[in-house]
């Protein structure tokens, strides 16, 4: 059996908990370091990075032993990782639209969020806006919302780990 198989639900859970931080303390560090203001769209990626910690922390504590709590926690995690991972695509194909092409800049989220049902703000936050657009950062060529699409896709690895517990448990 390899190492990774033989990992319990607590390991996976603790070392995606570990990977969330990591990627808030980069987004946080950016924002109040670097002065990068994060749009509507970095803000989602971010709700979806606390949810999937979140999850990973209760999974953490409770340790379920048998397949269910295993496959439970997989799924919920990987719910949350992989609508972070659609977020992160979504900003990431409005940055790569033609400037004619870039929906106009909305209300801000703050002030959506007051006058708003949340449905329809996820809605309007969703079909884009102008800043989501702007390109505020490169490293090596990539944008924020595709380092973060690869540390969503490193942070998946976690949720399939619970997952291949979930089958190896009997």
């Amino acid at each position: 059996m390899s190492a990774l198989s033989r990992l319990a639900v607590r390991h996976w859970s603790l070392a995606g908990l570990a990977f969330c931080v990591l990627m808030m303390a980069v987004a946080l560090g950016l924002e109040h370091l670097v002065g990068l203001e994060p749009c509507p769209l970095c803000i989602f990626q971010r709700v979806a990075v606390i949810a999937a910690g979140l999850v990973f922390a209760v999974a953490a504590i409770h340790n379920p032993g048998g397949r269910l709590g295993a496959t439970f926690y997989g799924l919920l995690s990987l719910g949350a990782v992989g609508t972070g991972i659609g977020v992160a695509w979504r900003h990431l194909w409005l940055q790569s639209l033609p400037a004619d092409e870039v929906p106009s800049c909305g209300p801000g989220l703050d002030y959506m969020l007051d006058i708003l049902p949340l449905q329809q703000v996820v809605n309007m936050v969703l079909s884009g806006s102008g800043e989501c657009a702007d390109i505020d950062f490169l490293l090596l060529g990539v944008t924020l919302p595709g380092w973060t699409l690869v540390g969503f896709i490193v942070l998946a690895l976690a949720p399939l780990g619970l997952l291949l517990t979930a089958f190896r448990e009997r």
